[in-house]
């Protein structure tokens, strides 16, 4: 049957929402999954700056179609972690020394806080995850022959393990998106050689955050965070694959 308007026109009748057919609150669509997967690999360093990325590239590579694989890179380009070039090509942003500087210091006022927050809320479960990445990473580091691509989400799980145990979600989410900018980058120092893993310094910084984490040391998780994110600075800069 036909509605009509107020006016007597005869006007078409709107199928209302099967409320069936919509997904069920909280689903996780494939897209996010997509996207969650890509901004893992950019967030551990596995993705250098630079690196060109095709969708069927990233479809291919996280085993899903291409729609996913769309929606997951456009939202990362709105996340400033992925660029569009003119030829329309996708690819991870290169990062000016400029630019990597002024990531650096926020990341030593941002992290550095976080760690000293870490060191006053962290309880014996955050405290045995940590350990235990820096177990992982310890072990990659003194290995003969380590694996790079275990070392940098060992150290990745490290860094977040503390920023977790600081109980504030909306810091770690602020952080997550400093690494979204800096991990490519980071991908220049740990992947640079296996000499570099054991000789950067990353091991005893981590190990005097573990030690002022149990002590609850506010300050000295402070320093020895800001000690790490320094360092591999330096070192990053030193190659002289920044553009300037």
């Amino acid at each position: 049957m036909q509605r009509r308007d107020l006016h007597g026109a005869a006007v078409e009748a709107r199928a209302r929402p099967d409320p069936e057919a919509l997904p069920p609150p909280g689903r996780i669509t494939l897209g996010t999954q997509v996207y969650d997967a890509l901004r893992d690999l950019l967030i551990a360093g596995e993705l250098a700056p630079g690196e060109r990325l095709s969708l069927r590239t990233v479809a291919e590579r996280l085993g899903t179609s291409m729609m996913p694989a769309r929606e997951a890179v456009s939202r990362l380009v709105a996340d400033e972690a992925l660029e569009v070039l003119p030829n329309r090509a996708v690819r991870v942003p290169v990062i000016t020394l400029k630019k990597f500087r002024e990531l650096t210091r926020v990341r030593i006022a941002v992290e550095g806080f976080a760690a000293a927050e870490a060191a006053q809320a962290c309880g014996p479960g955050d405290l045995a995850a940590i350990r235990a990445h820096d177990a992982a990473f310890r072990s990659e580091v003194r290995a003969d022959a380590p694996d790079l691509e275990r070392a940098m989400r060992a150290n990745r799980d490290l860094h977040f393990a503390v920023y977790a145990a600081a109980g504030l979600p909306s810091l770690v989410a602020i952080i997550e998106g400093l690494w979204l900018r800096i991990g490519p980058v980071l991908n220049l120092d740990m992947r640079s050689s296996p000499r570099r893993l054991a000789e950067g310094g990353a091991e005893a910084h981590h190990a005097r955050l573990v030690a002022a984490l149990a002590t609850g040391d506010p300050e000295g998780a402070r320093a020895a965070l800001a000690a790490d994110i320094a360092g591999s600075a330096a070192f990053i800069e030193a190659t002289g694959r920044l553009a300037s």
